[in-house]
Order: structure tokens, then C-alpha cells, then sequence
């Protein structure tokens, strides 16, 4: 029988079990198994991974937390269980620690405590305030009745680690979903305590905006939760004390922090105000001060003077802030009034704003799903948001605006949908009856949002709060993937809904036919029967400007007269300073930097050849070769960090040097059958929801309403059929 069983319980929350297993499995010790009751697939292939290191038990999506805990205590066969939710983590090393101070422990022992970490999504290892507590208590064994003070520790289930034998005797009082009610339990079930004062967990906060919103149940369950562990402490005076105070306490902060609809704070209030009364201790005295003042409306059920008290506290902290807040605000005034009037008017349900790419013109997805929508949903107005610059590229007819202008401020403010591929301004205002669509512009290999503040090279002047609060406008972000889905939820954690119906703007790569590829290629000057290399390398935070990593000349005459290789530099830099500025045209180079659309670029290519950029994941689904020019992988893996190892899961095959490249190229390893099978199993993973309709389920559940039921159903890859190969277009 091993020590301890650590039961990591829930589901993948934006990926926060990937790290949390790593930790368990780095250095394996016999004494101590680990079980994972795993919910949901996203949990459960993850946890497969680490078998047999850990037992992996399925559960399906939506099973709670408290179901979860049971079924992994079911399956576990320690001495000691410790349950850890699949967000949290746990120190190096925190096992082995734990798992030797249990063994010391008789069976009179019910409950060992531990000290742990806060970590938020903006800072980690934060101390938390048990410390002096479990100093206090020391390393003797004792009772709640004489360490009432214990109450006080932070309530997560994740710092009690408890017998098998005591969980099973109580274990019906202490699965509930309700977890600081089952923490404070099993102190009040318990008959003897130890402690470890040692951080052995590590508490980490989701961000408030990624979870669901509070019920409305919730919110009063607070008082319920209390009166219920008041119920265990009755014949208790001195515990049924400290659980008194604890309770006033949380019951004011909860009022205090707001976020309860008036119906609900006034109920809740009230319930609490009969809970404080009813459950006061003989001779209690409230405290003095303003905190006295608190208690003392609480306890009369003095609802209107509470909120008077709040409202006179806040107004003095208000004038404090406007002074400060005045000097700012007044170099913006003119601008916020003509946009703050526009923000008055009736939302127009048939205007929608476009914008990509930092306002570049009309492009990517959002392109795609315009189309659409003139197709489907012709009473929708669409206008794009351009630059200047870029207003004369339009497409004739592209009703546009320039930022800044009076009628930008207007269509932002009035527009009943805005869709973009990277976000608005943090100016824009969401309105409440406004639909904001994230299309975003491809698939994550690279680190994204919040990932990317461990790396200083990705991170350079980013302002991650600025950055949340557009996160937090988004009503849907579109996918073209599971991996993608997983990946937005963990690098932008809000609220918003997926939308796993495909990239829009990859649904050309299965409804344009030969001619389209013929005409393409005529565009662009390549004659029937040429090889066509499309080479798109993309940006790197560690370089100032582009560095080019191949002699694109070089390569070209070791490719020959029959291949033309197509250069597409990444769009952030600009093409007039670019390397391939001077590129000679002999007609077998071409630069197609400022070639739009790329999908195009695709449809001509025979080949790709790229290192990370995300080209790869679309062009995947033209079934067509790729070659992964991986030179300087390590650099780019360490400096911008990267979800998974490429190398290991590659399209195509993979050159490390331009040697290699041009040895791929000029014989048959770019197309052969082991450069196909990897391209199959990469075509299954991230061209998952890609199948030439995107767009139109897009349209269809967001402009029009319908249910997802409703939609056209995503094709299997493998019944797909991609646009004809230059090859079968030309035979055709």
C-alpha cells in the first residue's frame, strides 16, 4: 500500500494540468501513487500521456468537482489521500515531504495541514497567510478544541491531506462542490490534527473573467454553508466561536466586493442578518470601530443604512480619485465627446465593422466572413476599418473608414457586430447589445497572451491588463482546431464562447477549382509544368529586423530552371527596408511579399517551405508537401517558448541547414511516403474543422441567429477533397 495517494481531480483548465503532471511524474517515488479523475477528453489525453507514471481515470465533461474527488478516492489505495485540483499546482518535491510526515503520523491522526502559495495569472509564488499559524501549531499532534485558531487557515481542500480511513467514514459530509464548506469540515469532523509548515500546495486563481459568472444560488449558499458547519460545532463553545466570527467576517467581505444584482444582495443580506443573530454566542461583544458600526447594521437588518454607510465611504474615496483621475482625462475630451454622443444612439442591427491585420484592408477571415455574409445575410451593411495609406488598395465599391475620423468614431460606437483578427482599440467601447468576433489569424505553435510573460523577448511592451480588458470584450473567438481551442482558453482566459467551425479564410482551399489554380499561376507568371516553392519564414522576437536565413539566390540555381521559388517576407516588416528589396526577377525568385491574399500564394505553390510560422496549418489543408526549415529552432523554442515541439510533430520532413533543405527539395524526400504519412497525422490534428464551409457557419450562428444544431456539420478529414494540385489543374 503506497503512503500517499495524490488524487488530481477536474478538468484542463487552460492547460494548468500539463505543468501540474510534469511536476508528479519528473522524479517518481513508490510510495506515493497518483491518480488523475480526469474531466473531459482535453484532461484525460493529456493525463494519457504520463501513463503509467499516473492512473488515468475518465470522467465525463461536466462531472463536478466533488463527483471527481470521490471517483479518484474510489480508485486510490494510500494510506493518505490528498486531493489537488487540476489547476493547482504543487512545489518540487512537495510529495516526498508530505508523504514522510504522514508516515510519522499514528491513525489517531485524522487531518495533516500544510502551508501553500497563491499564484493569479500575473504573479506566482505569493505567500499565503497561514505560515504563522502552522509555526504556532508546530509539529505536535493536537485538537481543533484547543486550536480553534486553525479555522482561520485559507479554506482549500488542497492543504488537508486526510486519512483514507477518516475520508470513508466521513465521506458523504465532505463531497460537496462546495469546497471551502469541505475544508472547513473536515478540521470540524477531524479528532486529532498535525501540521506540516511547509508549502506543499499551490493555490492558483483563475482569473475571475474566464470563470462563469456567480448565481445568484451561489452568492446565498455563502450563509448556508455556514449555518451547516455551525450545525457540526454546537457542543463546541470555543470552536463554535472562532466559526461564528469567521462566518460575520466572510458574509460582509462577500457584501463588501459587490457584484450581486440588488434583488440578490438585499436577500442576501437579510439571510445573513438572521444567521448573525441567530447563531450569535451568549455574550459576544462586536468589535469596536467601524467594524463594530458594520456588525452592528448586520445584526438589525439594516439594509437601506448599510448601503448608506457603503455609499458615504465610497464617495470620500471618489473625490480623492477624481482629482487624480482629472489631470488625465482632459487631452482626451474632445475626442471621447464625439464618440461618448455616438455611444448614445440606438445600436444599428444591420451595420457591421471589419478590420485586419491593424487596419491593413480587406484580408484573412474577416474578409471570408464578409463574403459570406453579403451571400447569406445581404441586409447587413458591412464597412471596413482602413489606414490611409491602404484606403486606395480597397476592392472598388469597399465602404471604409479611417481611424480617427468623426464617422470611425460613429460605426464603432453604433455597429451591432465588429470583427477583427487581432483587437480593437482599447478605447472601443462594448456595448451590452453589441457582438465582438475574435477571428484571430492563425494557429498557435508560438507562445500567445498570458503565455507569452515568461519570455522577455515575446514580452517587450506588452501591457497584459490592457491587453485582458480587450480579451474581455470578445463574445466568440473562432478555432480551426481542438489544440487552438484549448490554447485561446489558456492564453486568454474570459468568457467568451469558441466557435470550432474552422479558419473562414481556409475555405477556399476546397471550393476553388482547377481554373482558379490555373489563373493564379498566370498572375503570377509560372509556366505549366514548373515547380512552384512557396518560401514563408516568419517574424523573430530575438532579432531587431529580418534576418534572412537562406541565399535565396543560392538556392534557386540548386534548384534549377524547372522550380520557381515564390518569397513571402512576414508582414511586420515592411517591404520598402526588407532584404528582398533588389531581389532579382530572373523569373525563377519572386518576391510576394505584398502578393495579397496568401491563401493564393497557396493554391499556386507545389510545395511550402517554412519554419514557424503558422502558414503551415492552413496550407495542410491543401494536402499539398511541406518542408520545415528549422535552423535556429532552439533559439526560437527558449526566446519565444512554443506549445509543442515541432521537430517531433512536424508536416513534412524537417532540415536543419540550407544543405539539407536543398537536398530535400532536389530529390524525392519532400514527397515521398514518409513526408505524406506525417503530413496525414498533422492534417488530422490541426485541420480538424476546416472543410471549405467556416464562413458559412460563421454567418449562420452569429449574424443569423441559429443554433449550433443548425449548422452544416464539420467533414471528417479524411471525406474531404481539396482544391486540384497545379498538377491536376493542369492535366485538367
Amino acid at each position: 500500500m503506497p503512503e500517499l495517494s495524490v488524487i488530481v481531480h477536474g478538468p484542463n483548465t487552460q492547460d494548468h494540468l500539463t505543468g501540474l503532471l510534469d511536476s508528479l511524474t519528473a522524479h517518481p517515488l513508490p510510495d506515493v501513487e497518483v491518480v488523475v479523475a480526469a474531466v473531459g477528453d482535453w484532461a484525460r489525453e493529456t493525463a494519457e500521456r504520463y501513463a503509467p507514471h499516473v492512473q488515468v481515470l475518465p470522467l465525463p465533461a461536466g462531472t463536478t468537482d466533488a463527483a471527481a474527488r470521490a471517483a479518484g478516492a474510489a480508485r486510490a489505495g494510500g494510506r493518505w489521500l490528498h486531493f489537488v485540483r487540476a489547476k493547482d499546482g504543487l512545489p518540487p518535491g512537495s510529495p516526498r515531504t508530505v508523504a514522510e510526515r504522514a508516515a510519522e503520523l499514528p491513525d489517531t491522526v485524522d487531518v495533516l495541514l500544510l502551508d501553500h502559495l497563491r499564484s493569479t495569472w500575473r504573479s506566482s509564488g505569493l505567500p499565503s497567510a497561514d505560515g504563522p499559524l502552522l509555526t504556532r501549531a508546530g509539529r505536535t499532534e493536537l485538537t481543533l478544541d484547543d486550536s480553534g485558531y486553525l479555522l482561520r487557515l485559507t479554506p482549500l481542500l488542497g492543504t488537508r491531506v486526510l486519512r483514507a480511513a477518516f475520508w470513508r467514514a466521513h465521506e458523504e459530509r465532505l463531497t460537496t462542490d462546495d469546497e471551502p464548506r469541505a475544508a472547513l469540515a473536515a478540521l470540524l469532523l477531524a479528532g486529532r490534527l498535525a501540521c506540516l509548515p511547509h508549502i506543499a500546495h499551490e493555490d492558483r486563481r483563475l482569473r475571475p473573467a474566464s470563470l462563469p459568472p456567480v448565481t445568484a444560488e451561489q452568492h446565498l449558499a455563502l450563509v448556508d454553508r455556514y449555518e451547516a458547519l455551525l450545525d457540526l460545532a454546537r457542543e463546541r463553545p470555543a470552536v463554535y466561536t472562532v466559526l461564528y466570527e469567521i462566518m460575520v467576517r466572510d458574509c460582509l467581505r462577500s457584501f463588501a466586493r459587490g457584484g450581486m444584482p440588488e434583488g440578490v444582495a438585499e436577500e442576501f443580506f437579510h439571510r445573513a442578518s438572521l444567521a448573525a443573530l441567530r447563531r450569535r454566542p451568549e455574550g459576544h461583544r462586536r468589535p469596536a470601530g467601524l467594524e463594530g458600526v458594520r456588525r452592528s447594521l448586520l445584526e438589525e437588518g439594516a439594509y437601506t443604512r448599510y448601503r448608506a454607510f457603503q455609499t458615504a465611504n465610497r464617495a470620500r474615496r471618489a473625490v480623492r480619485s477624481a482629482v487624480r483621475a482629472g489631470r488625465r482625462q482632459a487631452g482626451a475630451r474632445v475626442r471621447d465627446h464625439q464618440y461618448r454622443t455616438a455611444l448614445r444612439r440606438p445600436v444599428d442591427p444591420h451595420l457591421a465593422v471589419f478590420a485586419a491585420y491593424w487596419n491593413r484592408g480587406v484580408a484573412c477571415n474577416p474578409a471570408a466572413i464578409a463574403a459570406k455574409l453579403a451571400e447569406l445575410a445581404p441586409h447587413i451593411h458591412p464597412v471596413w476599418v482602413v489606414t490611409e495609406r491602404n484606403a486606395a488598395l480597397l476592392p472598388p465599391g469597399t465602404d471604409h473608414v479611417v481611424p480617427g475620423t468623426r464617422r470611425y468614431w460613429e460605426v464603432l460606437a453604433t455597429a451591432k457586430y465588429l470583427v477583427n483578427n487581432v483587437n480593437f482599440p482599447n478605447a472601443v467601447v462594448k456595448r451590452p447589445d453589441a457582438v465582438h468576433v475574435q477571428t484571430h489569424h492563425g494557429t498557435p505553435l508560438k507562445r500567445m497572451g498570458l503565455d507569452q510573460m515568461p519570455f522577455p523577448a515575446a514580452a517587450q511592451g506588452l501591457d497584459f491588463d490592457a491587453l485582458l480588458e480587450r480579451v474581455d470584450k470578445w463574445d466568440y473567438s473562432i478555432s480551426s482546431n481542438s489544440h487552438t481551442t484549448r490554447m485561446w482558453e489558456r492564453a486568454y482566459p474570459s468568457r467568451f464562447v469558441s466557435l470550432d467551425h474552422g479558419y473562414p479564410r481556409n475555405d477556399v482551399f476546397y471550393t476553388a477549382g482547377a481554373g482558379d489554380v490555373r489563373a493564379v499561376r498566370e498572375r503570377l507568371g509560372i509556366a505549366p509544368g514548373r515547380r512552384a516553392v512557396l518560401y514563408a519564414p516568419t517574424h523573430r522576437d530575438y532579432e531587431a529586423g529580418w534576418t534572412p536565413r537562406l541565399d535565396l539566390a543560392a538556392l534557386a540555381d540548386r534548384l534549377g530552371e524547372d522550380t520557381v521559388l515564390l518569397v513571402r517576407g512576414h508582414y511586420f516588416y515592411d517591404a520598402g527596408v526588407s532584404p528582398l528589396t533588389g531581389l532579382r526577377r530572373s523569373g525563377r525568385v519572386v518576391d510576394v511579399s505584398s502578393y495579397d491574399p496568401v491563401e493564393e500564394l497557396c493554391l499556386a505553390a507545389d510545395v511550402l517551405v517554412t519554419d514557424y510560422s503558422s502558414i503551415m496549418f492552413d496550407y495542410a489543408n491543401l494536402d499539398r508537401p511541406i518542408v520545415v526549415h528549422a535552423d535556429d529552432w532552439e533559439t526560437y523554442r527558449t526566446t519565444r517558448g512554443v506549445y509543442f515541439d515541432l521537430l517531433a510533430e512536424a508536416p513534412g520532413p524537417v532540415a536543419r541547414t540550407q544543405e539539407e533543405l536543398t537536398g530535400i527539395l532536389t530529390g524525392d524526400a519532400w514527397r515521398d511516403e514518409s513526408a505524406a504519412k506525417a503530413r496525414a497525422a498533422f492534417r488530422r490534428r490541426f485541420c480538424e474543422y476546416d472543410d471549405g464551409r467556416a464562413a458559412e457557419r460563421v454567418v449562420r450562428r452569429v449574424f443569423l441567429g441559429q443554433d449550433e444544431a443548425s449548422l452544416p456539420p464539420v467533414l471528417p478529414v479524411g471525406k474531404r477533397t481539396p482544391a486540384p494540385t497545379p498538377e491536376e489543374a493542369t492535366a485538367s
